[in-house]
């Protein structure tokens, strides 16, 4: 058995989902993807600018997996918003992952908590876009048998016609759920008990990491949440519709009132405004 951790770059300066229609085309690609390329998902997280996923396939299998990710959600993204070549030159990590020791444990504990870490939620749990629900739960998941729908109503869900089991669920939010095609019973086994498994994400290095942060910093908000609000600032601080009308000056009063209602550090700023690292700090510096 070959088990692979996929990590890809961080975009410092874009968002891979910018709502919560661009994660559910992520999750059901997933889906998609392990049917059509027979590859078991153990556990994967999609966070706004970067994305992680452990895999039980062959080495070759696990690169044409992220390969094939990046080039169908680019597509997606490129039809949508008109951004050619978001993913192409965003690097990849594909390391083994060994299964004779704690290795395993210690790698899906480092995926649920992304969303801990930056500050979007309380608990792996909480996360909707992943596997972090997906283990240990006392009641069965919920959904519409995926063969209930029409062949349009299929296609428009999936953006595909990969033929897919028919008993898989569409959970209420308008993806497949994971637990249609993760093997939770083997990743429960793995971690023995729902205590064994709180303990490897209590103690992962994105918790610790979390942990000896400073105890008084505000909670963060989500990119696509900020970058929504963007607009609406636009128009009510500037009376201009657009984060491109605005001049040097608005910009710079745009990203003090992001900072201050939403406590945007400037890696989040440079995300959601798409500009880059020294523009953003230098227009804060000037307020």
């Amino acid at each position: 058995m070959e088990i692979w951790f996929i990590t890809t770059d961080h975009l410092s300066n874009r968002i891979w989902f910018r709502d919560d229609d661009d994660y559910k085309m992520g999750m059901n690609l997933v889906a998609v993807l392990a049917v059509a390329l027979s590859v078991d998902v153990l556990s994967f997280i999609l966070m706004s600018n970067h994305v992680h996923f452990v895999l039980c396939c062959s080495r070759e299998k696990a690169d044409r997996f992220i390969e094939e990710y990046k080039k169908r959600y680019s597509q997606y993204i490129n039809k949508k918003y008109g951004t050619k070549e978001l993913l192409r030159r965003v690097g990849v990590q594909v390391e083994p992952v060994s299964g004779n020791d704690e290795s395993l444990e210690w790698v899906i504990a480092y995926i649920h908590m992304n969303c801990v870490a930056a500050g979007i939620c309380l608990s792996p749990t909480g996360y909707p876009w992943g596997t972090g629900d997906a283990f240990f739960k006392a009641i069965s998941p919920k959904g519409r048998r995926l063969g209930s729908l029409s062949d349009r109503a299929r296609y428009a869900l999936l953006h595909s016609t990969q033929p897919m089991p028919p008993h898989w669920l569409v959970g209420e939010d308008g993806y497949i759920l994971p637990e249609s095609y993760v093997p939770v019973t083997f990743v429960e086994t793995v971690f023995r008990t729902p205590k064994r498994m709180n303990y490897f994400l209590q103690n992962s290095s994105k918790a610790k990491r979390r942990l000896t942060s400073s105890q008084n910093d505000p909670p963060s908000f989500r990119d696509q949440l900020v970058r929504s609000a963007i607009p609406d600032l636009c128009q009510s601080l500037f009376r201009k519709p657009a984060l491109a009308d605005l001049t040097e000056e608005e910009l710079g009063e745009l990203l003090k009132q992001l900072r201050y209602r939403f406590s945007s550090n400037a890696n989040q700023l440079m995300r959601v405004t798409e500009r880059s690292y020294k523009e953003v700090t230098e227009l804060l510096d000037k307020i």
